[in-house]
């Protein structure tokens, strides 16, 4: 057949066959408007042919068009299934994903809907003898089709701009689940970033800092202090019973005295490569970008600017830069049997590395553990199945092989399994006594979508980004000496977790202020404990 032929084929393939999504999503936004909806129909069409028209030069058109239907089918299986966009942010959380992490997406279904719906028309593409005719003849047959697309994809943007204006800027997921467009300007978009941006130079901050406690630490008139940052992993609120789930998934937690959960805790981002970041550096949600959280460096680099040791333990996919410049172990995948199954370790080997270093502390130090938390869609991965207290759950990656019951229940046990982590790291902190003056901070990443709205996991766009993936826990342990010697008005911090308005804006402060680390890129504003301070000259809380 003629190149042209094929065009329209492969166009009408991949439009009709792989945008279910977004024809789907079309009909709803454009209801009573069905002039409007076959308007941007044939607008679509249009430019879809003209662009492949346009690329379609021999031994490239085939390449071209196999590459489209490939990336159609991939996309479309996890828009269609999951809810999923793919966006710049998410081909960055692709491109930096482990085996192990990678593994658990491809699924049978995955792979039976890819050779489906992308390895089988490509084949037929491969098949087809194209029919090319001489340069000139090629190019006059093409501008006769090329033009008039144009004219047709320019006359009804034209005929229907208020209604296109009003619906894209209102519904910007509209666009980006159209396939193949959005995944491919999606990953020109961090190419661009990633690999064609100048160097960047990291922009040094809170080189001023100080704390006047290491110096009563070294002269042992104070026992050090080490404050424990565990940086969860896809946990929401939602699910948390310390913040009203009906479901008992804190009873570690409940068992502890003063363990404070701070309400109405919002996510910088709805991805570990966004929000890791973000939640340790200086810059609020509205300020971080990912080229701003790359160039300047980190509360942990403040720390060690004021004399903190620091230290970083993952069991996740890497600390994505910000511990660079300090200790960084990965545990992700270690082979102990005691932590460890498939390749893949639990959260419960930090806890028994942690438990190894406390009694060797004796300077003030921060240990950062990153868990791999609630990360799906292997869930029932993510903790031990002989105590998992809700049953039955789902036993496999694979959404669609389970009820809606089992995967709610596989998600509560993992909550359930990081409550008893935090037990366990409080218990770990406890048992050295008053050797040490022990904190413990617990925040996670992002929160993650059971099927609210036909959405599942994360990475939504912040724009449409549900409450399930956007509000998560966090909360904070302090002991007795701590308390006493800070003079912590318990009280006051109680109530004031109660307030709400939190986000991943306070960490960076709230570990500085409770590691009592003086530097001019401390805000006390927020910090959660600074309100909730006393001065201990007159016992009056400093607001």
């Amino acid at each position: 057949m003629s190149d042209v032929t094929l065009t329209i084929l492969v166009t009408i393939y991949v439009l009709a066959i792989g945008n279910l999504t977004f024809w789907s999503k079309g009909a709803e936004y454009f209801q009573g408007h069905l002039g409007a909806l076959f308007s941007l129909a044939a607008g679509i069409i249009a430019l879809h042919v003209a662009a492949l028209l346009s690329i379609s030069v021999k031994y490239a058109v085939k390449p071209i068009f196999i590459f489209a239907i490939m990336v159609t089918a991939i996309s479309s299986y996890f828009v269609d299934t999951m809810g999923i966009l793919i966006t710049r942010d998410m081909i960055g959380n692709a491109a930096v994903t482990t085996t192990n992490e990678a593994k658990h997406l491809i699924t049978w279904r995955f792979v039976a809907h890819v050779l489906l719906y992308g390895a089988l028309p490509s084949a037929l593409v491969a098949w087809t003898r194209v029919i090319h005719l001489t340069f000139f003849s090629k190019l006059w047959q093409h501008l006769k089709l090329i033009v008039p697309m144009l004219v047709i994809a320019v006359s009804v943007t034209l005929a229907n701009y208020a209604g296109f204006s009003s619906t894209f800027r209102e519904h910007r997921d509209l666009m980006a689940s159209l396939n193949p467009i959005a995944p491919i300007v999606a990953a020109v978009k961090y190419a661009r970033l990633t690999y064609f941006s100048p160097p960047l130079d990291v922009a040094v901050i809170g080189k001023d800092a100080f704390s006047e406690d290491i110096m009563e630490v070294a002269q042992s008139k104070e026992p050090p202090h080490v404050l424990v940052v565990v940086a969860g992993e896809t946990a929401r609120a939602k699910n948390f019973s310390l913040y009203g789930y009906g479901r008992e998934t804190n009873p570690a937690l409940k068992a502890h005295d003063n363990v404070f959960a701070f309400q109405e805790t919002r996510s910088c981002g709805t991805a570990t490569a966004v929000s890791l970041p973000c939640m340790f550096s200086n810059y609020t949600r509205a300020e971080y970008s990912d080229t701003a959280g790359r160039s300047t460096e980190n509360v942990i680099d403040v720390l060690g600017y004021a004399g903190i040791k620091t230290a970083w333990w993952d069991a996740n996919t890497g600390s994505k830069g910000i511990a660079a410049r300090t200790v960084e172990i990965n545990y992700a995948a270690g082979d102990d049997p005691l932590f460890c199954i498939e390749g893949e370790c639990r959260d419960d080997i930090l806890v028994d590395k942690l438990k190894q270093e406390l009694p060797k502390v004796t300077e003030n130090t921060v240990f950062v553990l990153h868990l791999i938390g609630s990360h799906g869609p292997a869930y029932y991965m993510r903790y031990q199945e002989e105590s998992a207290p809700f049953k039955p759950d789902c036993r496999t990656a694979a959404f669609a092989d389970c009820t809606q019951d089992q995967l709610i229940n596989a998600y509560d046990n993992t909550i359930a399994y990081t409550d008893n982590i935090l037990g366990e790291v409080i218990d770990a902190l406890d048992s050295q006594g008053e050797r040490i003056n022990a904190t413990m901070i617990y925040m996670s990443d992002h929160g993650e979508s059971l099927g609210e709205s036909g959405l599942y996991l994360h990475g939504a766009p912040w724009f449409m980004a549900p409450d399930e993936q956007t509000y998560v826990p966090f909360l904070m342990w302090l002991s007795p000496l701590f308390i006493n010697s800070e003079r912590i008005d318990t009280a006051c911090l109680k109530a004031n977790a109660q307030n709400g308005g939190f986000s991943h804006d306070n960490l960076f402060h709230t570990i500085l202020g409770n590691i009592e680390v003086e530097t001019e890129v401390y805000d006390r504003n927020l910090d959660v404990l600074a309100p909730c301070t006393r001065i201990a000259l007159n016992d009056v809380p400093v607001r």
